[in-house]
C-alpha cells in the first residue's frame, strides 16, 4: 500500500492545502494529513478544530486520513508505515527550504521519499499565515479557505 503523510500545522488549512491534496490523491492509496505539533508557532485555531475542518473537508473520500503527533516527522512515517512525504511548492523559496528537510529526512530514513508538487497558479500565493491575518483583522477569508473552514470561522465568531 502506498501511504503518504503530508505534514503541516493547516493553521487553517487553505485552497492551496487542498489543491496539492486533490492532486496527490492519485498517486497514492492513503494520504495522511499530519498536524504536526510545531513549538516554534503558536496555532490562532485549536487543533481539534482544524482535524475537524479537514475530516469535513474530505469526508467523502476515504483515501484521507487526518491525524496529530508530535516530535519528528520522520518518526511518525514509521509509525503509520508512510513511504512517502508530500510536500507543496509556491516557490522557488519554498523549494530550497523543503529540498533541505527533504535531504535531512532522506539521510534519517533513506525508504521515505519526499515528493514535491507545485500549487496551481491561482494558488500560489495563499499561506495560512496570510488567511490569520486578513481573519485577526476582520477581512473576507473566502477566497482563501475550503468551505468547511469558512462556515467554522463564521460559527466561532457567533
Amino acid at each position: 500500500m502506498r501511504i503518504c503523510l503530508f505534514p503541516g500545522t493547516f493553521d487553517p488549512i487553505t485552497l492551496g492545502h487542498t489543491d496539492v491534496i486533490d492532486r496527490a490523491l492519485d498517486l497514492f492509496d492513503k494520504l495522511v494529513i499530519g498536524i504536526g505539533y510545531n513549538s516554534a508557532k503558536q496555532p490562532m485555531f485549536p487543533l481539534e478544530q482544524r482535524m475537524e475542518w479537514i475530516r469535513q473537508h474530505y469526508k467523502n473520500d476515504s483515501r484521507v486520513e487526518v491525524a496529530s503527533y508530535q516530535g519528528l516527522t520522520i518518526d511518525f512515517c514509521r509509525k503509520i508505515e508512510a513511504r512517502f512525504i508530500l510536500r507543496g511548492i509556491r516557490g522557488v523559496g519554498d523549494f530550497e527550504y523543503e529540498k533541505a528537510i527533504a535531504d535531512v529526512n532522506r539521510t534519517m530514513e533513506p525508504s521515505v521519499e519526499t515528493i514535491f508538487l507545485s500549487c496551481s497558479p491561482q494558488y500560489a500565493s495563499i499561506a495560512s499565515t496570510l488567511v490569520r491575518d486578513i481573519h485577526r483583522h476582520g477581512g473576507e477569508v473566502s477566497p482563501f479557505v475550503p468551505n468547511a473552514v469558512l462556515e467554522g470561522i463564521k460559527s466561532l465568531q457567533k
